[in-house]
């Protein structure tokens, strides 16, 4: 396990869970779930070096992804002759989440359709076993403490995924935090779109939807979240994103009263997010945010978050 003032060999860590993968699965198959994000990325490369043809890796569009993402990671993992499969399970998610307002209700519902529908399906497609996680020491601690519910915490929460599921879950990087995450990436040849690509959480999109997930609302907080990414990008920021609150606010547009929506932007320094401070970003910076995000229909207000963490979390839900 990583600790402070520690150095860790990355390189005998992969080696370490290379061995163990392959005699935990044997001459049997498993199945990765990849979602563009630098955890699941590096579990992918980690899992096709250690097992090859015995691994499927997929990509499961929940409709809670940005723009563009199931083709980018498609090609991307193509270019490393990693395979990926997309599912669309877009009404199963959206179906799930129909409703729903409470965090922790829209966090359960997403575990629901992930754990019991969409891998249940493709482990008994592939005749599987097993299902990896990009779990990491962070999500373990934060969940487990009550901080928030991350969906892929399972077993720590006493959950046996075998009988609950039927497929057995591996997590490799369960020891690590973002920053040896990173360097594992590194080690095995991940490209920086990768390894250096800001923290995405596992709800996706939909942890930055206050309230209700529609399909209108995530098409808003979309289309907020490539604007951000796109003016922040240059920075050297740990995370930057875009937040759809659930009030709305009084503005003008084409000289008639709106009834508006909110988009809050957050960007934050960090090295393993276990703590984070907000960037104290430029002035014209942010005014160029504030006026791209309101061009987007319906949206008449911008906010920039100063609240560090703790005692905020990065991310809303």
């Amino acid at each position: 396990m990583e600790s402070p003032g520690n150095a860790m060999n990355y390189e005998q860590f992969i080696q370490d869970q290379i061995a163990a993968i392959r005699q935990q699965v044997g001459g049997g198959r498993a199945i990765n779930a990849v979602s563009g994000g630098v955890d699941s990325s590096v579990v992918t490369a980690l899992a096709h070096r250690a097992l090859g043809a015995q691994l499927k890796t997929i990509f499961v569009d929940n409709a809670l992804m940005r723009e563009g993402e199931p083709r980018r990671v498609a090609d991307l993992f193509a270019r490393l002759g990693i395979p990926v499969t997309v599912i669309d399970a877009r009404a199963a998610f959206l179906d799930a989440l129909r409703g729903l307002t409470d965090p922790e209700q829209k966090r359960q519902a997403i575990t629901d359709t992930f754990y019991k529908q969409v891998f249940v399906a493709e482990v008994k497609r592939w005749d599987a076993r097993f299902l990896f996680h990009g779990t990491i020491l962070t999500d373990i601690e934060e969940t487990v403490a009550g901080i928030k519910r991350q969906h892929n915490i399972l077993t720590q929460l006493g959950i046996n995924t075998e009988a609950a599921y039927g497929y057995q879950v591996i997590e490799p990087l369960k020891t690590l935090r973002k920053d040896g995450v990173r360097a594992v990436g590194r080690l095995l040849g991940l490209p920086d779109e990768a390894v250096q690509r800001i923290p995405f959480p596992g709800p996706g999109l939909a942890a930055r939807v206050v309230g209700e997930v529609t399909e209108a609302r995530l098409a808003t907080v979309r289309a907020a979240t490539a604007m951000v990414e796109e003016e922040l990008r240059g920075t050297d920021a740990f995370q930057y994103l875009a937040v759809l609150l659930e009030d709305r606010a009084t503005g003008i547009r084409d000289g008639k009263r709106e009834f508006g929506q909110i988009i809050v932007v957050r960007c934050v320094d960090s090295v393993d997010g276990r703590q984070a401070t907000a960037r104290e970003l430029p002035w014209d910076v942010l005014q160029r945010l504030a006026q791209r995000v309101t061009s987007i229909p319906g949206v008449n207000r911008c906010l920039y978050d100063l609240t560090p963490k703790p005692p905020a979390t990065v991310e809303y839900i």
